[in-house]
């Protein structure tokens, strides 16, 4: 039996068949031996014909050509084979080969008359070999005829002969022939009931053909169900890799072994049975005593293959009997891994394992969660499942990839899904949405990763931005998480800026009283006393900077080298360090000061103040601001680059032309001039009317005419307009880009608390920095409650309330309309119902009573009725009218002219009740469409009450909104 062993590489179901030693006859889809052939001698009167019977119904251990090639190569054989269709043997020479390969070719085609002939007159061997060493017994009862082969042991043949390959013997060809009375006959003359079970005994090969009855027969008379050598292949294991739960009944009823191993893979039973869905044989083990949770070399558990092979009855049945839904395998994966290999019943596996607390989180060697696997093949019902049962989206593999990231590549329709839970995860209470004890609920549980305390509380929010959906971000719930976020954490971020802010405050104090001061009018030029203890407290602070830089650097190298800030601050770092020297901490004559500090510091102040800009800018408040600053300054610097050989052109012309004047004596000093003259500070009358004469007038009037027109007024146009449109494109996606800046911030500062490198710090210590940072350890956790329409609720701005609000109010509105037209279809539906009930009584009326169109219309009605019935319960969830038509009415016959009158006269009326009540409800309507008018003239005259308010009151926009809304809400409830 092949061993086969799987592995799934992201989705990759691959089959490595691992090697041992077995046998090639079992491999071979042609090596199942006959069915039971009838004892009667074979008649040979058409040779192609009955070759062509023989291959379909009697399919032999060996192939049929294979025997007929091998008995050709006799010397002689066509002669003989002559001899055997025509039952002559009259040129046949006695005691030759000539009679052996005779004898060989009638115990293949069964002729019984021939081999007695054979035997008794012409001195034929019973037990003569062919080529391969197989003897006329072997392929008797590999026909399954027992009469031949009764023939053959009367005349010396040995049952227990091997073949040439010492594999198989008579019994085991009478045994793969399902032939119970040649087995019992081989078995009477003194067969060996358990040869050749070192390597495959008769009842393997019984097994093989499903002979019950043989198997049956073997075991009755002590044939051994377990093999004695370690690792080989038992009956048990053949009968399970083959699915006969009979077969395997019977080997468990006689003492099969379930524990045994087979082969390389240490395969048992129930491995084979798991994997291949045989459920009856599954259940046959489990019942007989079998290990649920038994591993083969790969450590893989009956439900792993079961998993593998999508066996979803299996894995119910293995779930019963107490499987470990968590134990891994190969690689560190789990049977909820294994799972994910086909779409078509993965769903059904995976819920299984889900339903009996499958791990959904667990990651494999390589950081491979099961909703990587899923959404690397695309299957989103399982992604979405996943995602329902608490999947972390966020979970990232050891490429750093996250499970978010494939899902928004492969299976990009779940976005939606999740921007539905997110709605769902805002909930009202009972009241109405405009009332004042409103109150709505806010669960984050869907943005907080199930690793939170590991990992940080915003790397949901961090991976929708790194995957491009940062615009989910604008969510009331993403944008109430970010603020309530940012109100924990923010302290750390304003120690951050204190320190910076005395960093740079310190650090200016020391570049003013040394490098700022004006020593050549002063021999002395000594520095003020304080500069010492600045420069010292300068030091320490610059140390503490480097510190903090080589932590950021060493919790994450690859993130620290993306920001050009953290380039700045390793430049600031080391400026200061040059600037803030020993030699000039306690200086006496600032005079002794070199010139290249001076330099150094005049950069590295600028620097300084730079960073503490930027890192303002991190602030929601000014981030905006200093976003455009960048921006513009971007693309002022792309803007230079486009139109530089522009600029190095004028520059070069007006070194030739005004070579005397001092500002372009210099090619270097020349592109500076005319980048400044940029700004326009032309100095046209220092030019052209100074002290230096104009060495080229006309040439030099052109081209500075051109310089004015396409440099000052086109290229500086341009630019200003240019950083206007950055600015406003800036201000339409203001919110968004503050969310960004705000998630980002956060999960910076947030990702320093849970490092690595803090593993050694004091435990109260970090769980207090973590207590303080987190919000599932705040007082209200994951679920924040607010009251929108109440004055007195300030937890959260008013901008997030609205958001809140409308959010709210929209999902009802969405809500309202599907149940209108809901409402709007039950009612078509029922004005139907009672058309068609009122023309099948008509037409009832019409009917002969006793006709067999009566018979045909009564049960039509019936039927109707009961359908409609159905229909109108099951349709109408709001209150309705209800109509009842008995089933019998149609068979209520009149007997006279006025019964029929009567009859009529009734229906009438009762056509007249169902046409008033279809008119009440259309005046229904009407006054709905009279209300809707009313609320449409109530409306405006709040906007005109609100207006003049406003300007009585000096209310802000705002609270003129949420009156407007609240007094709406109020008369949409009382109309």
């Amino acid at each position: 039996m092949e061993n086969v062993r799987f592995s799934i590489i992201e989705n990759d179901l691959k089959w490595n068949s691992e090697s041992h030693e077995t046998h090639d006859f079992f491999f071979d889809k042609r090596s199942i031996s006959s069915e039971n052939s009838s004892n009667s001698d074979a008649v040979f009167s058409d040779e192609a014909h009955e070759i062509l019977l023989w291959q379909q119904q009697h399919q032999m251990i060996w192939d049929q050509l294979e025997i007929e090639e091998t008995l050709s190569l006799v010397p002689n054989s066509i002669a003989i084979f002559e001899m055997v269709k025509t039952n002559c043997f009259m040129a046949l020479t006695p005691a030759t080969n000539d009679a052996n390969l005779a004898i060989l070719y009638s115990s293949i085609y069964g002729c019984t008359e021939n081999i007695i002939l054979l035997l008794d007159h012409y001195g034929a061997d019973p037990n003569c070999k062919d080529l391969r060493g197989r003897t006329p017994l072997h392929f008797a009862c590999c026909r399954g005829n027992a009469h031949i082969a009764k023939v053959l042991l009367d005349r010396g043949a040995d049952p227990n002969r091997f073949d040439g390959k010492k594999e198989v013997t008579p019994l085991h060809c009478a045994a793969s022939a399902k032939s119970v009375e040649c087995i019992l006959l081989l078995l009477k003359r003194k067969a060996h009931i358990n040869i050749g079970i070192e390597k495959r005994s008769a009842l393997h090969f019984a097994i093989d053909r499903n002979a019950v009855e043989c198997v049956e027969t073997l075991l009755k008379y002590g044939a051994d169900p377990n093999t004695p050598q370690v690792y080989t292949e038992t009956p048990l294991h053949t009968a399970c890799a083959l699915g006969f739960s009979k077969c395997v009944e019977l080997l468990l009823n006689h003492g099969a072994d379930v524990r045994s191993q087979f082969g390389e893979g240490k395969l048992t039973a129930l491995h084979l049975a798991a994997e291949n869905d045989y459920v009856e044989c599954v259940r046959l083990l489990l019942e007989h005593g079998a290990e649920v949770d038994c591993r083969n070399a790969s450590h893989q558990t009956p439900l792993h293959l079961a998993c593998l092979s999508q066996s979803i009855e299996t894995v119910d049945l293995l779930i019963k009997h107490g499987a470990n839904v968590n134990a891994v395998y190969r690689d560190g994966r789990t049977a909820l891994h294994a799972a994910i290999v086909k779409q078509s019943r993965s769903l059904d596996c995976c819920n299984a394992l889900l339903k009996a607390g499958a791990n959904v989180n667990k990651a494999d060697n390589y950081g491979y969660t099961p909703l990587h696997i899923a959404a690397l093949n695309e299957f989103s019902n399982c992604v979405y499942t996943f995602i329902e049962h608490g999947a972390d989206i966020t979970a990232r593999t050891s490429g750093n990839v996250s499970a978010l990231s494939f899902i928004v590549r492969r299976t990009p329709e779940i976005i939606p899904k999740l921007t539905a839970k997110m709605d769902s995860s805002i909930k009202v209470n009972d009241h109405e949405i405009g009332d004042v004890d409103c109150e709505i609920k806010l669960d984050f549980r869907l943005l907080v990763p199930p690793t939170s305390f590991e990992r940080g509380e915003t790397e949901l929010l961090l991976s929708l931005i790194e995957v491009g959906q940062k615009r989910l971000l604008m969510h009331p719930l993403c944008e109430t998480f970010l603020f309530l976020k940012w109100r924990r954490i923010r302290k750390f971020f304003l120690m951050s800026l204190l320190y910076h802010a005395i960093y740079v405050f310190l650090f200016t104090m020391y570049i003013v009283g040394v490098y700022a001061r004006n020593c050549d009018k002063n021999p002395k030029c000594e520095a003020p006393a304080y500069i010492s203890t600045v420069g010292y407290f300068v030091i320490i602070l610059n140390l503490i900077l480097m510190g903090k830089e080589i932590f950021q650097m060493a919790h994450g190298l690859q993130g620290y080298a993306k920001y050009w800030e953290n380039w700045l601050q390793w430049a600031i770092v080391f400026g200061v360090l040059l600037c803030v020297t020993p030699e000039i901490l306690i200086p006496t004559n600032l005079l002794a000061v070199p010139t290249w500090q001076h330099h150094v510091a005049a950069i590295v102040v600028y620097l300084v103040w730079l960073e503490l800009m930027m890192l303002v800018g991190r602030f929601p408040i000014f981030g905006v601001y200093v976003q455009m600053f960048t921006k513009v300054a971007g693309n002022f610097c792309k803007f230079l680059l486009a139109y530089i050989c522009l600029l190095i052109a004028f520059c070069l012309s007006f070194s030739v032309l005004f070579n005397d004047y001092p500002p372009f004596e210099n090619i270097t000093w020349s592109l500076l001039k005319a980048i400044t003259m940029m700004s326009g500070e032309l100095e046209f009358e220092d030019i052209f009317y100074g002290d230096i004469p104009v060495k080229f007038p006309v040439t030099s009037h052109i081209l500075f005419l051109c310089f004015v027109l396409l440099v000052t007024v086109i290229l500086t146009n341009l630019m200003v307009g240019l950083a206007v449109s950055d600015i406003q494109g800036l201000q339409v996606s203001a919110t968004l880009d503050r969310l960004v800046r705000q998630a980002e911030l956060i999960s910076r500062l947030e990702s320093l608390f849970f490092s690595r490198l803090l593993r050694r710090a004091p435990v109260k210590l970090m769980q207090l920095c973590k207590r303080s940072a987190l919000l599932r350890t705040s007082r209200n956790k994951l679920q924040f409650v607010t009251r929108p329409n109440d004055p007195r609720d300030n937890q959260l701005p008013e901008d997030i309330k609205l958001n809140i609000y409308k959010l709210v109010a929209e999902r009802r509105d969405r809500n309202l309309s599907l149940r209108r037209r809901k409402l709007e279809s039950n009612y078509n539906m029922f004005n139907q119902s009672l058309q068609r009930q009122y023309e099948e009584k008509k037409r009832c009326t019409a009917i002969p009573v006793g006709s067999s169109a009566d018979k045909t219309s009564a049960n039509s009605v019936t039927k109707n009725n009961n359908i409609n019935n159905k229909k109108s319960s099951n349709d109408l969830k709001e209150p309705h009218i209800t109509i009842t038509v008995r089933e019998n009415d149609c068979l209520l016959r009149p007997r006279s002219a006025t019964n029929v009158h009567d009859q009529l006269m009734a229906e009438s009326d009762v056509a007249v009740k169902l046409k008033s009540q279809v008119n009440g409800i259309s005046d229904v309507r009407a006054e709905v469409m009279a209300l809707r008018e009313q609320l449409r003239a109530i409306g405006q005259k709040l906007d005109s009450f609100a207006d003049s308010a406003s300007k009585k009151l000096n209310f802000t926009a705002e609270e003129m909104c949420r009156i407007k809304i609240h007094l709406e809400q109020k008369a949409s409830f009382q109309c």
